[in-house]
């Protein structure tokens, strides 16, 4: 281990041999990872290692961890029994007295293998496969399974807390009550894995596990690679899963989880709220359990009214009776999530259906194929009515999607920056609903940590 050098921050250049299934590989394996590693993909690979070990940052900017640390370098190198990561002036931050951080370290693995088996798994010959609904559901399943995160002998526990990670004080102490409630109650929890109400529900859990003396707690974090550096993990993640893209990202909560909760967010938020809903609503799955719960502070009340009068609007009154919503009340949260969970192993030992991946959703290729953002695909997005609310929800993801990766995602940034906002059309009432969520959004501060927010969109009626 180096002396620390002298940099805009400290830095630390560290070897690094990693485990957690990149210390038994064969020497075919680990070329190909290398190979892998110093290609194409060598950029985005130091990008994501530099958001991990600057964990626990509080900015939303992808590009300020790079700013700082602009000589940071991660290097793989080839070795009998495995991997070698040569970390060149990496933030001191990721290190106590010399050594690097235990789960920090998890962490980096995590990056390497999940990035490099992409790319290996998802490679141009695949290209086929993944031109259909069952061969991109297959891809998530195999990433998944390669992250180690399928567990046959768990029976379910698993629930999934969305929300923002520009969040009020109180509202982030709600989410670390609820994450209590769930903890003392045996259950897991998977999130984006960033800060606000994604830390929020790990970090209460932490103390009801300890609690209940549980061991082997699941804290899973699931993020891709345009939003982790915008959104690096929190220090409770012990399970990094990186897909290659929020469609896949997406589909991963929804086949892991057994359970959904909601807690106050921003276009991010929705975009995960839409999708779901417009999954629940096609006849396939309608009578599939799938609790979700929308809940927050008293204070965050109108929040819930205005989301709820905006799924009304597009999606019609049969969407309301996918979710529920409950305000101030964190043990009642808990005791529902429990008893729908109960349903969902029910109906699963029923249909004969896993504990650790739900297979029985059915989830269509409007959700599955990525979208990119552009200026002339946000244009051209459909949202009139007259469509069914499956299909009006997943051009509505796409619409939020789309001012997510203009605000955090560094591509989409720089389209804006270059371009211009993005223009959103469609019907009158529908822009005008749209339009006084987003306001919401701005005014209350849930498009940005920190800064003045400038909108990366425009609504057109």
């Amino acid at each position: 281990m180096d002396e620390p050098t002298t940099h805009k921050l400290p830095t630390v250049d560290a070897r690094i041999f990693p485990r957690g299934g990149l210390d038994v590989l064969s020497r075919e394996e680990v070329a190909r990872l290398r190979d892998a590693s110093v290609g194409g993909m060598h950029e985005l690979l130091r990008r994501c290692a530099l958001a991990v070990l600057t964990t626990g940052s509080t900015s939303d900017d992808p590009r300020a961890a790079r700013e700082l640390y602009p000589d940071f370098d991660i290097q793989v190198h080839q070795l009998d029994r495995g991997l070698r990561l040569d970390l060149l002036n990496a933030p001191a931050m990721a290190f106590v007295d010399g050594q690097i951080i235990h789960g920090v370290a998890e962490l980096l693995a995590a990056v390497v293998r999940d990035l490099v088996y992409t790319s290996i798994e998802l490679a141009p010959e695949f290209a086929d496969e993944l031109d259909s609904s069952p061969g991109i559901t297959d891809a998530v399943f195999r990433l998944l399974r390669n992250a180690d995160v399928l567990n046959p002998s768990e029976t379910p526990n698993l629930v999934v807390c969305w929300g923002g990670h520009s969040i009020s004080r109180d509202e982030y102490m709600y989410t670390k009550e609820v994450g209590y409630q769930l903890g003392l109650r045996g259950l897991d929890i998977c999130t984006g894995c960033g800060p606000g109400a994604m830390k929020g529900p790990m970090k209460g859990a932490t103390i009801a596990h300890a609690k209940q003396r549980l061991r082997n707690s699941r804290y899973i974090g699931i993020t891709e690679p345009g939003i982790i550096a915008a959104e690096s993990p929190n220090p409770i993640v012990n399970h990094l899963v990186i897909m290659p893209d929020i469609e896949k990202r997406l589909e991963s909560f929804v086949r892991l989880g057994h359970g959904i909760i909601v807690f106050p967010g921003g276009v991010g938020t929705a975009e995960e709220i839409l999708y779901l809903l417009g999954i629940l609503l096609r006849e396939e799955n309608a009578g599939l359990p799938f609790p979700l719960i929308l809940t927050g502070p008293t204070a965050s009340a109108p929040y819930f009214e205005q989301i709820d009068q905006f799924l009304r609007l597009t999606l019609g009154e049969a969407a309301t009776s996918r979710y529920q919503i409950v305000v101030g009340d964190p043990p009642e949260v808990a005791r529902m999530m429990a008893r729908g969970i109960h349903h969902v192993r029910q109906y699963r030992i029923e249909q004969k259906d896993s504990f650790f991946f739900n297979w029985s959703l059915d989830v269509p290729l409007e959700f599955q194929r990525p979208f990119v953002p552009t200026h002339e695909a946000m244009a051209a997005l459909d949202l009139h009515r007259g469509r069914k609310p499956h299909e009006l929800a997943a051009d509505l993801r796409r619409a939020f999607s789309g001012i997510v990766a203009g605000n955090v995602k560094e591509e989409g940034m720089r389209r804006v920056e270059e371009f211009g906002p993005y223009q959103i059309h469609g019907d009158r009432d529908l822009m005008a609903s749209l339009d006084a969520l987003l306001r919401a959004f701005v005014d209350q501060h849930r498009m940005k940590i920190a800064g003045q927010y400038k909108p990366c969109y425009e609504i057109v009626a």
